[in-house]
Protein backbone atom coordinates (compact mmCIF):
# COMPACT_ATOMS: atom_id res chain seq x y z
CA UNK A 1 0.00 0.00 0.00
CA UNK A 2 2.84 2.61 1.29
CA UNK A 3 4.41 1.88 -2.38
CA UNK A 4 0.94 3.50 -4.18
CA UNK A 5 2.73 6.82 -4.68
CA UNK A 6 -1.33 7.60 -4.61
CA UNK A 7 -1.15 7.02 -0.74
CA UNK A 8 2.76 7.56 -0.12
CA UNK A 9 2.84 11.57 -1.21
CA UNK A 10 0.51 12.05 2.09
CA UNK A 11 2.57 10.11 4.48
CA UNK A 12 5.76 11.61 5.99
CA UNK A 13 8.42 12.87 3.46
CA UNK A 14 6.17 10.74 0.97
CA UNK A 15 6.87 8.33 -1.16
CA UNK A 16 10.11 5.98 -0.72
CA UNK A 17 11.95 3.02 -1.68
CA UNK A 18 10.59 -0.29 -1.54
CA UNK A 19 13.15 -1.42 1.20
CA UNK A 20 12.95 1.87 3.33
CA UNK A 21 9.19 0.88 3.74
CA UNK A 22 10.17 -2.99 4.64
CA UNK A 23 12.87 -1.65 7.10
CA UNK A 24 9.97 0.96 8.74
CA UNK A 25 7.82 -1.92 8.94
CA UNK A 26 10.24 -4.21 10.21
CA UNK A 27 11.18 -1.44 12.91
CA UNK A 28 6.96 -1.52 13.64
CA UNK A 29 6.26 -5.01 14.11
CA UNK A 30 9.70 -5.66 16.10
CA UNK A 31 10.06 -2.66 18.10
CA UNK A 32 6.76 -0.82 18.92
CA UNK A 33 4.14 -3.93 18.77
CA UNK A 34 6.89 -5.87 20.75
CA UNK A 35 7.18 -3.15 23.51
CA UNK A 36 3.48 -1.80 22.99
CA UNK A 37 4.83 1.72 22.43
CA UNK A 38 1.51 2.76 21.27
CA UNK A 39 -1.30 2.09 19.20
CA UNK A 40 -0.78 1.02 15.78
CA UNK A 41 -2.97 -1.66 13.96
CA UNK A 42 -3.56 -3.23 10.29
CA UNK A 43 -6.68 -2.05 9.03
CA UNK A 44 -8.94 -5.04 7.00
CA UNK A 45 -11.91 -5.44 5.03
CA UNK A 46 -13.55 -8.50 4.23
CA UNK A 47 -9.70 -10.21 4.77
CA UNK A 48 -7.63 -8.11 3.18
CA UNK A 49 -5.31 -5.66 4.19
CA UNK A 50 -6.60 -2.09 3.54
CA UNK A 51 -5.01 0.10 5.86
CA UNK A 52 -2.70 1.44 8.52
CA UNK A 53 -3.97 3.26 11.47
CA UNK A 54 -1.93 4.68 14.66
CA UNK A 55 -2.27 6.92 17.55
CA UNK A 56 1.17 7.65 19.44
CA UNK A 57 2.88 10.84 21.34
CA UNK A 58 4.92 12.95 19.07
CA UNK A 59 6.34 16.43 19.84
CA UNK A 60 5.18 18.27 17.07
CA UNK A 61 1.79 18.71 18.45
CA UNK A 62 3.30 18.26 21.70
CA UNK A 63 0.40 15.55 22.31
CA UNK A 64 -0.65 12.68 20.80
CA UNK A 65 -1.92 12.47 17.21
CA UNK A 66 -3.86 10.19 14.65
CA UNK A 67 -1.89 8.75 12.13
CA UNK A 68 -3.78 6.44 9.40
CA UNK A 69 -3.48 5.75 5.27
CA UNK A 70 -5.96 3.23 3.43
CA UNK A 71 -5.56 1.95 0.05
CA UNK A 72 -7.39 3.61 -3.33
CA UNK A 73 -9.74 0.45 -3.11
CA UNK A 74 -11.78 1.86 -0.14
CA UNK A 75 -11.59 5.45 -0.83
CA UNK A 76 -15.36 7.09 -0.78
CA UNK A 77 -16.58 4.08 1.35
CA UNK A 78 -16.99 5.86 4.37
CA UNK A 79 -13.89 3.65 5.95
CA UNK A 80 -11.94 6.75 6.45
CA UNK A 81 -14.47 8.80 8.95
CA UNK A 82 -14.98 5.08 10.55
CA UNK A 83 -11.48 4.98 11.07
CA UNK A 84 -10.78 8.76 12.41
CA UNK A 85 -13.70 8.19 14.32
CA UNK A 86 -12.23 5.08 16.21
CA UNK A 87 -8.58 7.06 16.75
CA UNK A 88 -10.23 9.58 18.21
CA UNK A 89 -12.84 7.40 20.74
CA UNK A 90 -9.46 4.90 21.91
CA UNK A 91 -7.54 8.46 22.42
CA UNK A 92 -10.14 9.89 24.84
CA UNK A 93 -12.02 6.72 26.12
CA UNK A 94 -8.78 4.39 26.67
CA UNK A 95 -5.69 6.60 26.46
CA UNK A 96 -7.36 9.67 28.79
CA UNK A 97 -6.80 11.83 26.58
CA UNK A 98 -8.92 15.83 25.98
CA UNK A 99 -7.31 16.26 23.20
CA UNK A 100 -5.99 14.46 19.80
CA UNK A 101 -4.32 16.21 16.88
CA UNK A 102 -3.71 15.24 13.24
CA UNK A 103 -1.12 16.73 10.84
CA UNK A 104 -2.05 17.08 7.56
CA UNK A 105 -0.87 18.32 4.28
CA UNK A 106 -2.48 21.55 3.07
CA UNK A 107 -2.69 19.73 -0.12
CA UNK A 108 -4.39 16.51 0.92
CA UNK A 109 -7.75 18.36 1.14
CA UNK A 110 -9.72 14.98 1.37
CA UNK A 111 -8.04 14.44 4.76
CA UNK A 112 -8.95 18.29 5.84
CA UNK A 113 -12.59 17.42 4.78
CA UNK A 114 -12.75 13.80 6.48
CA UNK A 115 -10.97 15.55 9.57
CA UNK A 116 -13.74 18.68 9.54
CA UNK A 117 -16.77 16.90 9.08
CA UNK A 118 -15.84 14.79 12.58
CA UNK A 119 -15.25 17.85 14.74
CA UNK A 120 -11.54 19.02 14.13
CA UNK A 121 -10.24 22.22 13.82
CA UNK A 122 -7.50 24.02 12.32
CA UNK A 123 -4.93 25.33 15.11
CA UNK A 124 -2.00 26.49 13.13
CA UNK A 125 0.62 25.58 10.54
CA UNK A 126 3.66 24.03 9.83
CA UNK A 127 6.23 25.27 7.22
CA UNK A 128 8.09 22.66 6.17
CA UNK A 129 11.66 22.19 4.84
CA UNK A 130 10.79 22.58 1.21
CA UNK A 131 8.24 25.77 1.75
CA UNK A 132 5.22 23.20 1.86
CA UNK A 133 2.49 23.31 4.82
CA UNK A 134 1.24 20.80 7.14
CA UNK A 135 -1.65 21.83 8.92
CA UNK A 136 -2.26 20.86 12.43
CA UNK A 137 -5.87 20.06 13.49
CA UNK A 138 -7.33 19.08 17.15
CA UNK A 139 -10.43 17.48 18.41
CA UNK A 140 -11.14 18.32 21.72
CA UNK A 141 -13.08 16.19 24.35
CA UNK A 142 -16.37 17.67 24.57
CA UNK A 143 -17.09 19.26 28.07
CA UNK A 144 -20.34 17.71 29.71
CA UNK A 145 -22.61 19.56 31.28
Amino acid sequence: MFQDTRVSRWMGDGPAAEADDRALFGRIFSTVYAGDLFGVWAVRRGGLLVGHAEIKRTEEVDGHEIVYALGPDVWGSGLGTELAEALVRHGFESLGLTEVHATVAAQNQASLRLLGKIGFEHVRDIVEDDGTLTRVLTRRLPVRS
